[in-house]
């Protein structure tokens, strides 16, 4: 079999260590009814591994040239179905899924995004990505869009950090395994308008509110945010000026 080498445009990183593949099972904590969507299989390790728990697998995979090596790997398993396509364009299960993957850092927040925004999400997300995107999407003080976007949908924390020795090759920076439990329904429902809103105040976000949202300065003066920046604001805080819009 051809060996399966990672390509850096794509940001592959495969994953070597056993122990964090484990942590990652565990997390995940997959029963035999579960369906299960990966993003980026690699050499399909972790593929493998959530293959013997779950009922089926769907692997997204773009890079073409590691599509004939899956095959062969997946070949004795009955309930992976392996997709050469780009898993931003993948259309989500109707019927309930996990997404569990090692993914390309660079399509961190696109791909949380992707699965989000539908009518049917997962039931919960394990990540792993780059650590200090995941601290960020953690942050419970000075919040980044990607915080409030990830949180208005889900719990997110960090179950472990992950060094580099664990991928090959190497990536420059440490790792995490991010946990999203993800809301039957987000914090705030409207969540097209609230980002809208969200993005305007970041673009400007080392001014006070009242000049970066001062179409709005009726609505922040009534909820005594006109003072404050964007990043100090909770989700309750974006809710309640959401409602009074």
């Amino acid at each position: 079999m051809k060996k399966m080498r990672a390509k850096k445009s794509l940001g592959q990183n495969f994953l070597q260590d056993r122990s964090v593949l484990e942590k990652i099972i565990e997390t995940a904590d997959i029963s035999s009814s579960d369906e299960i969507v990966e993003v980026g299989p690699g050499h399909g390790i972790l593929t493998e591994e959530l293959a013997k728990s779950a009922k089926k697998v769907t692997t997204i995979e773009l890079d073409k040239g590691l599509i004939p090596g899956l095959k062969v790997v997946f070949a004795l398993h009955d309930n992976i179905e392996l997709i050469h396509q780009n898993a931003l364009d993948f259309p989500p299960p109707q019927t309930p899924y996990k997404l569990v993957a090692n993914i390309p850092y660079y399509i961190t927040s696109p791909l949380i995004s992707h699965f989000l925004h539908t009518d049917n999400r997962p039931t919960k997300i394990v990540l792993l990505v780059q650590k200090e995107v995941a601290k960020k999407i953690c942050a419970n003080k000075k919040m980044s869009v990607l915080a409030l976007h990830v949180q208005n949908f889900g719990k997110p924390r960090i179950i472990d950090i992950v060094p580099p020795s664990a991928f090959r090759p190497r990536p420059k920076v440490d790792s995490a395994i991010l946990e999203i439990e993800v809301f039957k329904k987000p914090i705030i429902e409207d969540y097209k308008a609230f980002f809208k809103l969200a993005h305007q105040a970041f673009s400007l976000s080392r001014k006070k509110l009242s000049n970066s949202l001062n179409q709005h300065k009726e609505a922040l003066t009534k909820l005594n945010l006109q003072d404050k920046r964007a990043e100090h604001l909770t989700l309750e805080d974006w809710k309640e000026l959401q409602n009074s819009l």
